[in-house]
């Protein structure tokens, strides 16, 4: 198949849902309207195409050449990856069979705005095929008038040989000062949505029990300093090491340093970094969120917790650090979980039979 991919070039999920098809042998194209952060591989054919600063002006200055390209390269189906600027460039590319696929803020968030809205919707009807990662996000998008024979839910998975439960990095360790502290694991970034306050202001009553446990804090975002200087306020700086951005590749290996993995998010679809977290063996706490609670299951496959709520978010993380075989059995299930239905090479395999059902249609 000769695939063409609207997605932005900064994203670890496009990343892997492109390689995917790559591998499998097929003609790869990849248009962006920003950089490729990734190292470039001479068989996917990337495109730059210039992103102008002024977003309405810029967005109909994109229309055009994006259009050209597109119909240059001729793909047997066109996939866009977010139901904003690369959705409806898609959409106004005119080009058939269109996959859309929102990723989670695009609907459960930008589409209750008054003005957004009506350009996601527009982009919902315009796709051919819509594929999602949770049922909440179906539902929002039928409320959305879309037909749910349109929509398949699909998800990005989890590469479970590569995030696998396996022994902990020595060196890592001592780099990072673990040496016999049980470890908690964020990986979101540093952006109001995920709400990372919460956490520390958690770690503020969790460190009065525990007083040597570590919290390893990933990400990057527009909070840093601002999170930086509340855990110095709190005087808990040395319980916390903010370790920036992790490349895909290298967070096995810090996941397997934990013991609990954490997320704070206010709003979530399928959280990739949870599936992630579980496959590689870890008990988990996630706020009750979206596709979270589906996931999940509180005591069984992992902790479900209210949203901006440090006092019990403490109480489960404490209650995990005291009881490794809970932790332990957590861990197994929500492992065998992740193999079962979030394998990324079943999930992709799905795909693959979407486009060739929809490249037959075209036929």
């Amino acid at each position: 198949m000769k695939i063409c991919f609207l997605a932005t070039a900064d994203s670890i999920h496009s990343k892997k849902w492109i390689e995917y098809f790559l591998k499998k042998g097929n003609d790869v194209h990849w248009i962006s309207l920003t950089p490729s952060i990734f190292a470039k591989d001479k068989n996917i054919k990337f495109y730059l195409i210039k992103n102008f600063p002024v977003k309405s002006l810029g967005l109909l200055l994109n229309i055009l050449p994006v259009r050209k390209l597109i119909r240059k390269i001729n793909p047997d189906v066109l996939h866009a990856h977010y139901a904003g600027v690369n959705g409806v460039l898609a959409a106004l590319s005119g080009f058939h069979p269109f996959i859309l696929t929102p990723w989670g803020s695009d609907i459960l968030i930008n589409a209750k705005s008054r003005i957004m809205r009506p350009l996601i919707k527009f982009v919902l009807n315009k796709a051919d095929l819509i594929t999602c990662d949770a049922e909440q996000m179906k539902e929002e998008l039928i409320n959305l008038g879309i037909i749910a024979s349109k929509i398949k839910i699909t998800y990005f998975g989890v590469d479970t040989e590569k995030f696998s439960p396996g022994p902990k990095d020595q060196n890592l360790i001592k780099e990072l000062g673990l040496q016999n502290n049980l470890t908690v694991i964020s990986l979101r970034n540093l952006e109001p949505i995920y709400d990372l306050e919460t956490l520390i202001k958690a770690i503020l009553l969790i460190v009065k029990e525990f007083p040597k446990v570590k919290f390893i804090i990933a990400g990057k975002g527009s909070e840093e300093k601002k999170l930086k200087t509340l855990a110095e306020n709190l005087k808990i700086s040395e319980n916390i090491t903010f370790i920036g951005f992790i490349p895909n590749d290298e967070l096995p290996k810090y996941l397997r340093l934990a013991d609990i993995y954490i997320s704070t998010s206010l709003s979530d679809s399928t959280s990739v970094s949870l599936l992630e977290a579980m496959s590689c063996g870890l008990a988990s706490v996630v706020t009750e969120v979206g596709e979270n609670k589906l996931i999940l299951k509180d005591g069984g496959y992992g902790v479900l917790i209210p949203v901006k709520n440090s006092k019990i978010l403490a109480e489960k993380i404490i209650y995990l650090l005291k009881n490794e075989e809970t932790r332990n059995k957590i861990g197994k299930i929500g492992r065998k979980i992740i193999e079962e239905k979030y394998n990324y090479y079943k999930e992709m395999a799905n795909v693959e039979n979407l486009y060739k059902d929809l490249i037959k249609t075209k036929l």
